[in-house]
């Protein structure tokens, strides 16, 4: 006999994926029968007593069976034993071994009612074993029985997909969520919740590897006069400014420049000893005074900054607030002796760190 594909249903030349979007969201799969039946009026007669809601196409050649699984993506195969040029028990370890058909469910129509073939089907992977032809009422029981488990199957997966899906969609929204939430709105820097953060997690690890920690706060120089000479909005454009040459500065990923506070900035340095920091702080320096941003209220006539340096290596007697602090108190010092300068807290031990 010539080899013959056929079906009840109009030609489909593309892949099918057997399934369509229905109101609530979730994907309505079709029944759909395939017979892998080299007997043409065998397959006919399964066809009438299926009955014409369940969708139902015959391969008639053996050779052509699994490629014609994969393009249909059926709820059941029907598949003969006895077949031309490869047995149907191939053809079950051949569904069996192809990801897009390992699920799909397979009853064998036999000819023979032998528990021996049966044991062998079922090893295969075979889900249910009739004797041709059936009773029409227990073949259109058994197709309906494991097509609907085969969906109830695929919808499962589809909703643990969306779940994953949606689930992975919260996580990114929330690390998005918290990343704004720890940036200034006005400079893109980091805020104070951002700095607290990033200090708290690099004096832990500062303190398990026994590294040095450096800190540096500044401070913009007569900023209210500068406010007050050119308005809200030109000091606007002069935090983002200092904000700007701060993160050019930064050399590495852990290095983080914040908004510490209205006019107050800070740098948190992991593994930067004292001299290393007190060299990015008299850059930082130098760059803002280079730029000559005019300021008529300030000592230079142009916008400064004065900063603090403070380092330590943590350990269980010291703290991230008293290292904020020594930064704090270098800061103020370097306002007292001038403005426009950075000092260094006198407590940090230049030797270890």
């Amino acid at each position: 006999m010539a080899a013959t594909i056929f079906s009840d249903q109009p030609p489909m030349p593309q892949a099918s994926d057997n399934s369509t979007p229905s109101h609530s969201g979730m994907t309505e799969f079709r029944m759909r029968v395939l017979m892998v039946d080299d007997q043409r009026i065998v397959a006919e007669a399964v066809r009438r007593m299926l009955g014409a809601d369940i969708e139902f196409h015959c391969v008639t050649e053996a050779a052509l069976a699994e490629a014609e699984a994969v393009r249909l993506q059926p709820t059941v195969i029907l598949q003969d034993l006895v077949m031309p040029g490869i047995d149907g028990f191939a053809l079950i370890a051949a569904y069996r071994a192809n990801p897009a058909l390992r699920d799909v469910p397979v009853i064998v129509l036999s000819a023979k009612e032998d528990a021996k073939l049966k044991a062998h089907g079922f090893a295969l992977g075979a889900n249910d074993y009739m004797i041709k032809l059936p009773d029409q009422l227990e073949l259109a029981a058994r197709v309906r029985y494991h097509a609907t488990g085969y969906i109830h199957a695929l919808q499962r997966d589809e909703a643990f997909r969306a779940l994953r899906e949606s689930q992975q969609q919260l996580a990114n929204a929330n690390i998005e969520l918290q990343r704004l939430n720890a940036l200034d709105p006005l400079t893109g820097i980091a805020n104070r919740r951002g700095f607290d953060s990033t200090l708290a997690s690099e004096w832990l690890r500062a303190q398990r590897d026994r590294k040095p920690l450096s800190l540096i706060i500044g401070d913009v120089d007569c900023f209210k006069g500068y406010n007050d000479s050119y308005g809200h909005p030109a000091g606007d454009l002069c935090l983002k400014k200092v904000a700007a040459i701060l993160t050019g500065q930064l050399k590495r990923p852990a290095d983080l420049a914040a908004r510490y506070g209205g006019e107050e900035f800070a740098i948190i340095l992991p593994d930067t000893t004292a001299e290393g920091a007190l060299a990015l702080a008299e850059a930082c320096r130098r760059q803002l005074q280079a730029q000559a941003i005019a300021n008529s209220a300030g000592d230079a006539g142009v916008v400064t900054l004065s900063l603090g340096v403070a380092t330590v290596v943590p350990s269980v007697d010291s703290s991230a607030a008293q290292l904020i602090a020594h930064a704090d108190d270098a800061m103020y010092q370097a306002k007292k002796s001038g403005r426009n300068r950075v000092c260094q807290h006198p407590t940090t031990d230049k030797g270890n760190a």
